[in-house]
């Protein structure tokens, strides 16, 4: 099992990631850079990639909808250049909320699209032969009724230093997960809790896996959560920080009908749970929606608490076919978040 770690950088990007450098040197393996609608990722990872000279770097996610196919090619081929064969490409469709609201695109047919932009940029990397590509969602070059008649197919100008770059899929429903199993490299899926991953996800991931071609590999898996190490209730109560998270994504990430995470929720069991945290976050009481998160989804979503217990989180997470064990390390007195890394990899 590798380590891995979503970058936080609300403190600053530059200290964040001067951190990741350290952690780099303590084990950590895979470092994860988020977008949503905050700064653009791939701007970061270059810094990243310039700063660093391990560990691998990765986009969780760049969003399918904001870029043209063969634009996010050449992003991930640049910074797989630039990081000398370390780049991983997460994509993933977002939100209508984001996508419609923020980009002014529509969301429409997010599992094809998918299907066609992982088609398009391995056909890119691969630069065996002009671009050319017939789909629902993307037609390479633009059908001259479309534009000026103008398009030629053309290859990439920059040789890319691998053909293959691992994608990997950020998805939750049970088509899309399906979807993953069946073409992505790895799958990143979120708040996952390994006891119960087979019973919500078990049919889509072998109904992925029967289409997958045999040159893919088994699939890569990255889940975790919060980790704090140490004796008492002041290391438990550290699950706490994750109230707000839990408590925008079931309550606020979407409009009513339209909340992956509330489904997931639901799902794991929480149903009760999940309805209440919605109409609280909706309602605008957030705090109280906070409060309604129950204390056993905290800790099924985090590794908090003596080495003895992470060690168990850690084997339940393997159980369940995790490859990169996702951290967020929370240092307590005398720790730093490398010296956390270092203590997980030797519980690995």
């Amino acid at each position: 099992m590798k380590i891995s770690t979503m970058l936080s950088y609300a403190g600053g990007f530059k200290q964040a990631a001067r951190d990741v450098a350290d952690m780099e040197r303590a084990g950590l393996d895979l470092v994860w850079v988020a977008e949503a609608y905050g700064f653009d990722s791939p701007s970061l990872m270059g810094y990243l990639a310039a700063l660093t000279e391990r560990v691998e770097i990765g986009a969780a996610i760049l969003p399918i909808y904001t870029r043209t196919p063969t634009l996010i090619a050449m992003t991930a081929a640049g910074i797989d250049a630039l990081s000398d064969g370390r780049f991983h490409l997460g994509l993933g469709a977002s939100g209508p909320q984001v996508i419609e609201g923020f980009h002014g695109v529509p969301y429409t047919n997010p599992l094809g699209r998918t299907r066609e932009i992982v088609e398009i940029c391995r056909d890119v990397w691969r630069r065996e032969t002009p671009l050319e590509h017939h789909g629902k969602n993307f037609t390479l070059p633009l059908p001259p009724e479309q534009g000026t008649g103008l398009g030629k197919p053309l290859k990439i100008i920059a040789h890319p230093l691998r053909s293959e770059i691992p994608v990997w899929i950020a998805s939750l429903g049970e088509k899309n997960v399906q979807l993953t199993a069946e073409i992505a490299d790895g799958w990143i899926p979120i708040l996952f809790i390994p006891e119960r991953a087979n019973e919500v996800w078990g049919g889509a991931l072998a109904a992925g896996k029967a289409k997958r071609s045999p040159t893919l590999g088994e699939m890569m898996i990255t889940a975790g959560g919060l980790l704090a190490i140490g004796e008492g209730e002041d290391v438990t109560e550290i699950r706490n920080l994750q109230r707000s998270m839990v408590a925008l994504y079931v309550g606020g990430m979407g409009a009513r009908g339209k909340n992956f995470y509330n489904e997931l929720a639901v799902r794991y069991g929480f149903e009760r749970e999940a309805e209440l945290i919605q109409d609280l976050y909706l309602e605008g009481r957030k705090k109280e929606a906070e409060a309604a998160v129950p204390a056993e989804f905290l800790e099924l979503t985090t590794l908090c608490g003596p080495k003895s217990y992470v060690k168990e989180r850690i084997a339940a997470f393997g159980d369940a076919g995790v490859t990169h064990l996702q951290v967020l390390p929370v240092p307590m007195a005398g720790q730093t978040s490398a010296s956390l890394i270092e203590t997980v990899r030797d519980l690995i």
